[in-house]
């Protein structure tokens, strides 16, 4: 979603980042945090002890406020969520960090508070610096942390408390603000800054508080009490509207609550289209706690594990126990439905704080590529997945491959273990189903040579796009190209299900486009076999794949490739799923 700014008689309208789902209605209550200063000052030697009794009290006092935090949070979000707060305790628990800052303080003649500062704003700077969004968001965590030790390093006051119901505006929030706000009962949130994977917005998502981030400069358009609308379903929010924009939006309200009451008899009902075509509905999850919800749901699986979930809160890779403990759990709590696992899709900037000096992240050292340079830590990822496999329901799914050679490889890499853990009467499926993620233009292009040396693919449709449209979707200037329904990509698409089923191969899809209800008509029809997609998205998905039929969905398909524009597509998909089921609420 690109961000605008429109002003119309005296109403302010922000369209940012659909963050967390719902709309809501009511005053702003205008969160500006204090700004923390800090003075870099000499000491004396004498006063090093001090000095050093000061940090410590401030790292206990810290970890004291994350763990009440934890508390607060243990009653209204899963284990999952609470990871966010223990990562934090555990970097305050870091030995090396905090001798490191205690020497700085002794060598330097330094306050604890500068020093603090400038040992946590390094981190932070590079993490800011990166091109990667994970890591950008990762940065904001590191600044809460420091702010945190340095605001009671000065035994200064925390603000947790604020007005009940309102909707909270802010520059941004961090996770801990967005736990201490909910005990307030507050409606959503709408901030300047944050992204899609920051872990405030995850956790509202998990709290149900509608959310829009990214908004740029809302903080500098609205008043303390002025009445405003979060739309978390388009990325709007509205300052100051007027009767006939509050009537509006209470319908589309009430039209997403009725529309969300009829979805909830399908749960148990198969992914079957009116002429008896079944597809399979999985979800993407990144932890064990989403599980509950994916079932809630009546998902038929987990189509995309990311498991790089595995590496969150950790400042190393984890054995090969502790991901096949991970990774067993997960397959036992699936069962038995299928679990595909994305083996990691990280750059190396994730891994290694050295390598941050990539150009461009994106098209370079990450995924596939990464552990086929590194064979050990793709070996012991291998031998981890394989042992959890014993009931027969996981898969293993290669990511950002470009080509055959990597396949091969990584396959030759995969039957190592195979032979090592037989050889050890370790047991394991032996037909344990091997895919690849389809997000490369040159992999696309090989969809039928790919799927013949393979199981199953999956289309990764948010980088595919990128990589094809040559669009960074964070980049402002060009982010209005960044759409999902360009005429070229749907071509692409086409040619890769073409090719994939040309070979007998089941292909699923796992980006974004399998979660837009306004495509789900068009994949059926284009042959798409699995939907992989956010759990919360899944019964609407449902509906419209119940309520078609095959031989519609195929010519609605065969229309939209022959349109030229993405407009075109749009409004003519548009145009189709409103006749089909003419209450389902669309973005504005």
């Amino acid at each position: 979603m690109m961000y605008s700014k429109t002003v119309h008689n005296g109403m302010i309208t922000i369209t940012g980042v659909p963050a967390s789902p719902g709309i809501v209605i009511g005053k702003s209550y205008c969160y500006l945090k204090k700004i923390i200063k800090v003075d870099k000052s000499s000491i004396l030697k004498n006063a090093i002890p001090q000095e050093i009794v000061r940090l410590e009290h401030a790292i206990e006092r810290s970890e004291y406020e994350l763990k009440k935090i934890i508390s607060f949070a243990a009653n209204q979000v899963g284990k999952t969520e609470i990871k966010i707060f223990e990562a934090q305790i555990l970097i305050l628990q870091d030995i090396i960090l905090l001798e490191g800052i205690k020497s700085r303080i002794k060598n330097e003649l330094t306050n604890a508070e500068a020093v603090v500062d400038s040992e946590f704003s390094k981190y932070q700077s590079i993490m800011l610096n990166a091109k990667d969004e994970y890591l950008r968001e990762r940065a904001h965590e590191v600044e809460d942390i420091k702010n945190r030790i340095i605001r009671n390093i000065q035994q200064e006051k925390l603000t947790s408390r604020i007005d009940k119901n309102v909707i909270v505006v802010s520059e941004a929030l961090t996770a801990g603000d967005t736990i201490l706000f909910s005990r307030n009962k507050i409606l959503g949130f709408a901030t300047d800054g944050g992204g899609i994977t920051s872990h405030s917005t995850l956790l509202a998502r998990s709290l149900q508080l509608p959310a829009v981030v990214g908004l740029k400069d809302i903080t500098k358009n609205i008043n303390h009490g002025d009445l405003l609308i979060v739309d978390g379903y388009d990325g709007i929010v509205i300052i100051r509207p007027n009767e006939e924009t509050i009537e509006k939006f209470n319908r589309e309200k009430t039209r997403h609550d009725n529309f969300e009451k009829k979805l909830i008899p399908l749960r148990d009902q198969p992914a079957t289209t009116l002429d008896n075509h079944t597809v399979s509905l999985t979800v993407n999850i990144e932890f064990m706690d989403e599980i509950p919800i994916m079932l809630k749901q009546g998902a038929q699986g987990v189509g995309l594990y990311r498991s790089e979930g595995v590496l969150i809160g950790r400042d190393s890779i984890p054995t090969e126990d502790e991901q096949f403990t991970e990774y067993d759990k997960l397959a036992s709590a699936v069962a038995p439905h299928r679990i595909v696992i994305r083996t990691f899709d990280i750059g190396g900037d994730k891994i290694f704080s050295e390598q941050n000096d990539e150009e461009n992240p994106s098209l370079g050292w990450r995924g596939i590529r990464i552990s086929l340079d590194m064979p050990e830590l793709f070996k012991t990822q291998l031998r981890a997945i394989l042992r959890a496999s014993t009931r027969n329901n996981v898969d293993v799914l290669f990511p950002m491959v470009s080509g055959f050679e990597e396949i091969i490889e990584a396959k030759k890499y995969l039957s190592e273990i195979k032979d090592e853990l037989q050889n050890k009467n370790i047991p394991f499926d032996k037909n344990i189903r091997v895919g690849s993620v389809i997000e490369i233009p040159s992999a696309a292009l090989l969809a039928g040579d790919l799927a013949r040396e393979l199981d199953f693919l999956s289309i990764g449709t948010n980088d595919l796009l990128q990589f094809v449209l040559a669009v960074d979707r964070n980049n402002e200037r060009v982010s209005k190209l960044f759409n999902r329904f360009n005429p070229g990509l749907l071509r692409l698409i086409s040619q890769i299900i073409t090719q994939t089923k040309s070979e007998n191969k089941k292909i699923a899809m796992c980006g974004e486009m399998a979660g837009d209800p306004l495509a789900t008509t068009l994949l059926i029809g284009l042959g798409l076999d699995e939907f992989s997609v956010i759990p919360d998205i899944l019964p609407e998905i449902k509906k419209i794949i119940r309520t078609i039929t095959l031989k519609d969905a195929k010519e609605i398909a065969k229309h939209a490739l022959t349109l030229s524009t993405s407009a075109e597509i749009q409004n003519y998909l548009q145009d189709e799923l409103q006749k089909i089921i003419p209450d389902i609420p669309l973005s504005h």
